[in-house]
């Protein structure tokens, strides 16, 4: 029915709850003539999963509840509580439901009309993209998997791409462009110049940038896109670009192949509409922490969390990716929360990770390994900037639950803290002169991938590397020998060789022998090949696509690698369930013959890859 008769004591209602109390009285008095007021009974759905809304809600009384497809409860609100401004900002249909819990009168806004308000004030526009970022949180706060076995974790993003991305060249006006989008149904497009992704505009752009900012139309649309926008791997993991978008505030990302050519675009509706009972992250939490004690106590999860994809049986390779997921946006928040009190960086810079968690295979038990690559303008006044940054940001991911490095590989040390032409110079210097120091460095250095800063750094020093190792022959083969000496723990009659003394005495150590050796015998093969892979499996794939190495040797490589992993992590979940520390020896007695017949059967396939790689790298050109 109509508002006529209450629009003074509507207009009060609005007025006492945000975003309605930031708009000029003009606005307010003309809103609630623009609105109607429905009643629903306790129990009824005001929106429902899978149809299409049309307004946005605002609860005059009682209260409501927003639930996934599981049933999982993302959010509940009473009086002055919004609803639906999901649906119509990012499309119908509906992806969760909105349920009376109690007797409710909620005024409704027609789409247009929310559009228009948005448009006109930006304050009001903020409000509703904050509040879909939570509820979006809200939907992937645990980490698990569904019992329907479906699992956002093993949808690949190739999977939600149906057509291709629909695009401008940079010189069409805004009102072309809005024609275009109009034409095809889209909510964004892509910007291109000569092949090249220039940028992406959204619906979101038209309102806020140029009908909010009067700007005129005619324009061309490279005046108001979003330039260089963040882009998702074809390969990539659903919930790692899903990750990506919640943290950063967006909601779409362009899709592109190997070689960086936009092939689709996704939305984070069709990411939560892979499964929107299985949530997969509490990285957003760890974002929205105010300081690093907060960060420390989300982080405190993350154990719980990995016990509980084990017991729900999804992959080692799948686990990797979320315990390094969730390790990135921890260091990313602390990285922010530092810049905030030291002030901006003198210069710009490269926070890099290393290791299994730069390879997106982090475990648990897991220690810290990081760097700094800083720009070659940085002057000898600015190295105290970056030293404190190094020191704190440490020193809070020790209390976040990753301890110090025993090896004090860490951007705290300086050694660790270079320019870019310092980096070349010591890689070079690596590959040059392949002394044990140089092939314990390849061992860890080698695995690098950008966290936080200017890429760009990342970019220029990768490109380098692969230009000087693959010829390199010597240095292959000093770091094919440090990949033999990684023995797995196999007898000579194929039994398991137990560790012999020490606080880990009759054990079995499952990552140096095994997870270790693999991820050596990838290495050696990446580099010779030049890709820039850093992950496993992916450099296992480049080795077999080079001829490298035979499809069935990198098959069971690659499914060695997973079932000693999930070893490892079984084993480390069951020490979260018992409140002991995690690490990576394994007492045989709690194997099953299963595990034990087949961790030898892996064990056998890694040593004989030693094997040929000893054969491909022979122990004489090592000098």
């Amino acid at each position: 029915m109509a508002l006529d008769a209450e629009l003074a004591p509507m207009r009060d209602f609005l007025a006492a709850h945000e975003p309605f109390d930031a708009l000029p009285p003009a606005v307010l008095d003309r809103l609630p003539a623009r609105m109607t007021v429905r009643y629903y009974r306790r129990g009824t759905r005001l929106i429902e999963r899978g149809h299409d809304n049309h307004h946005l809600f605002v609860l005059r009384s009682g209260a409501a509840e927003v639930h996934d497809a599981q049933g999982t409860l993302v959010d509940r609100g009473g009086e002055g509580t919004c609803f639906g401004s999901i649906t119509l900002t990012q499309g119908n249909p509906s992806t969760m439901d909105v349920t009376a819990i109690e007797d409710c009168l909620a005024l409704l806004l027609p789409a247009d009309d929310f559009a228009r308000l948005c448009a006109d004030h930006p304050d009001v526009d903020a409000f509703f993209d904050a509040q879909r970022r939570r509820r979006l949180s809200g939907a992937v706060a645990e980490l698990q998997l569904s019992t329907t076995g479906s699992a956002i974790l093993r949808t690949r993003v190739r999977d939600l791409v149906e057509r291709a991305p629909v695009a401008v060249p940079a010189t069409v006006s805004v009102r072309d462009a809005a024609r275009t989008m109009d034409d095809e149904g889209v909510s964004s497009l892509l910007v291109m110049e000569g092949g090249r992704l220039e940028g992406i505009v959204t619906d979101r752009d038209l309102r806020t940038r140029v009908l909010a900012a009067g700007v005129d139309p005619t324009v061309p649309v490279s005046e108001v896109m979003t330039r260089e926008p963040v882009t998702g791997s074809v390969e990539a993991l659903a919930f790692e670009v899903l990750l990506q978008m919640v943290a950063r505030g967006i909601h779409h990302v362009p899709v592109v192949d190997a070689e960086g050519r936009p092939v689709g675009l996704v939305t984070t509706t069709d990411l939560l509409r892979v499964e929107q009972g299985n949530p997969v992250y509490l990285a957003s939490e760890v974002a929205g922490q105010p300081d690093a004690e907060g960060v420390a106590r989300a982080a405190s999860r993350l154990p719980h969390v990995v016990a509980s994809l084990v017991e729900q049986d999804a992959t080692a390779d799948d686990i990797g990716r979320v315990v390094t997921a969730v390790g990135d946006a921890v260091e990313r928040r602390l990285l922010t929360l530092a810049e905030a009190d030291l002030g901006p960086p003198p210069v710009p810079y490269c926070w890099v990770t290393l290791g299994s968690r730069a390879r997106l295979e982090q475990a648990l038990a897991a220690d810290q390994d990081s760097a700094l690559v800083v720009d070659d303008a940085a002057g000898a006044g600015d190295a105290a900037w970056f030293e404190a940054l190094a020191e704190r940001v440490t020193a809070d991911l020790a209390a976040c639950g990753w301890p110090r490095c025993r090896g004090d590989i860490m951007a705290s040390n300086p050694r660790w803290r270079r320019s870019l032409d310092g980096w070349r110079t010591r890689f070079s210097r690596w590959v040059a002169q392949p002394v044990p120091e140089a092939v314990l460095g390849a061992s860890v250095f080698f695995d690098m991938r950008p966290v936080h800063g200017d890429r760009t750094l990342h970019e220029r020093l990768e490109r380098h590397v692969l230009s000087i190792t693959p010829g390199s022959t010597t240095f292959l083969t000093h770091l094919a020998a440090h990949a033999r000496d990684r023995e797995p723990p196999l007898g000579f009659f194929r039994g398991l060789v137990l560790e012999r003394e020490g606080e880990h005495r009759r054990t079995l150590d499952i990552k140096r022998g095994g997870v270790a050796a693999v991820v050596e015998l990838a290495r050696v093969h990446a580099l010779a090949v030049g890709t820039p892979a850093v992950n496993t499996h992916a450099r296992l794939e480049a080795a077999r696509a080079a001829g490298v190495l035979a499809d069935e040797r990198a098959a069971d490589l690659r499914d060695a690698y997973e079932f000693i992993s999930y070893v490892r992590l079984r084993h480390q979940a069951a020490q979260v369930r018992a409140g002991t520390a995690p690490d990576s020896y394994v007492d045989p007695s709690a194997l099953s013959n299963f595990d034990k017949r087949h961790l030898r059967e892996a064990f056998a396939i890694v040593r004989a890859a030693q094997g040929a790689l000893a054969h491909r790298y022979p122990v004489q050109y090592v000098s």
